[in-house]
């Protein structure tokens, strides 16, 4: 399988204004989304070194596609994905 692009960093993204991230299941037939804060994460992690650990809870899969909230400016609540440890 090709490695993921590597995408901005989270102080890339904060530096235009994006306080909040979209994360979508890594399974396309799942298509379970969400909104939440990106807060928790210093500037130098990139949305490409999150990917890998979430977890949906609607599918079970492991994997998201993380990309920065545009259409929300601030911070966001969510539910229904959480962050798995790195093994």
């Amino acid at each position: 399988m090709p490695a993921r692009p590597q995408k901005i960093s989270l102080g890339e993204m904060r530096s235009s204004g994006v306080r909040s991230l979209l994360i979508y299941c890594a399974d396309h037939h799942c298509s379970h989304s969400i909104a939440i804060s990106a807060e928790r994460w210093p500037d130098e992690v990139r949305l490409s070194d999150l990917e890998t650990r979430f977890a949906c809870k609607a599918c079970g899969k492991r994997g998201a596609d993380v990309r920065p909230n545009f259409n929300a400016r601030g911070s966001v609540g969510g539910m229904g994905y959480r962050v798995v440890a790195d093994a």
